[in-house]
């Protein structure tokens, strides 16, 4: 989704929040330091900062004149992430945004006192990030992606839209509580879905290459990548491999299937970093992220690739493309 197409959406929902409400903001330069996991030539993580940024703007803010943004990109590389998260508290900005789990751990290492407004996280609360959902208490707060419980629906919907897969190959990044969580999710149901799982790491492509071309070599097989800063660095590689191998692949969030994955169930990105934007804006009017609740999605998407289906040889059922979100023909 281009920019022009966010100006779209953020003017729509501009009636919603009531900008006479808020106080003329003053002049001073707030700084706003951002963690991102992935890559500057990744289009769809620089829009996803112009939400942020489009957000404060409807909230009254003006960028380059009250506030900035200052971006650190970790390619997901975990000590990239470790070394960008303890620059962005020496610079001392005013609040962090923070994606994923990947980064949380050194910034809260680094900073117990600049605020921090999370996003992409699975379980704050098992994760030590914050000791409540309801009252986060600490210097941080912010948005889950999904609950690991989510994790068994994505074994079930691929059980659905591929009936004759026996075995399910789960892409995950081993090195994050998150990614263990996600898998024993997976793991739990797997024998009530019919199922036979196995795991592949996402270290590097060549694992990746490797593991899936391996795990291909045998019938009735199908993929699930489940939620890392991995995953999405390995997205467009991920999603030519179960091409090439004609596996039928879940995922977890809308941009895989946009770009050629067969099916995905889950959060909202764009929505989600709005509610960041909202987050940022009240902590800059002087609201504690101790007093902000940690919020999860109300509504998850799934979306369907008929186009993947058919190269596939998929007939989706109609109950399941009736329920679809969105479906790309």
């Amino acid at each position: 989704m281009r920019r022009r197409d966010f100006i779209t959406l953020l003017g729509g929902a501009a009636a919603a929040w009531p900008l006479a409400a808020w106080a003329q903001q003053g002049d001073r330069m707030r700084r706003i330091g951002v963690l991102m996991n992935g890559s500057p030539r990744d289009t769809e993580q620089q829009d996803l900062v112009a939400v942020l940024a489009q957000t404060l703007e409807q909230l009254g803010w003006t960028e380059g004149r009250n506030f900035r943004i200052d971006i650190r990109w970790g390619e997901g590389d975990p000590r990239a992430i470790r070394r960008h998260a303890e620059s962005l508290v020496a610079s001392a900005p005013d609040v962090i945004v923070s994606t994923g789990n990947a980064g949380m751990p050194s910034l809260l290492d680094a900073t117990r006192t600049i605020p921090i407004v999370f996003n992409n996280i699975a379980d704050p609360v098992g994760a030590g990030y914050v000791d409540s959902m309801a009252r986060p208490e600490g210097n941080a707060t912010g948005f889950l992606q999904f609950e690991y419980s989510l994790s068994g629906k994505w074994l079930e919907l691929l059980r659905e839209i591929a009936p004759g897969v026996r075995r399910a190959a789960i892409l995950r990044d081993a090195a994050l509580t998150a990614g263990i969580g996600q898998f024993a999710v997976i793991q739990s149901v797997a024998p009530s879905a019919g199922l036979e799982v196995s795991a592949i790491g996402l270290r590097e492509p060549g694992e990746i290459e490797r593991g899936i071309a391996k795990f291909a070599r045998s019938s009735n097989g199908g993929l699930i990548l489940t939620a890392s800063a991995l995953s999405v660095v390995h997205r467009d590689l991920i999603i030519a491999l179960a091409a090439q191998h004609k596996l039928p692949t879940v995922y977890y969030r809308r941009g895989f299937a946009i770009r050629g994955g067969l099916a995905s169930y889950g959060y909202n990105e764009i929505e989600q970093y709005r509610g960041v934007g909202s987050y940022v804006a009240r902590i800059l009017k002087g609201e504690k992220p101790a007093e902000l609740p940690v919020q999860a999605p109300t509504k998850y998407e799934l979306v369907i690739n008929l186009k993947t289906a058919k190269a596939l040889g998929l007939d989706v059922p109609p109950t399941l493309l009736a329920r679809a979100d969105e479906v790309i023909e």
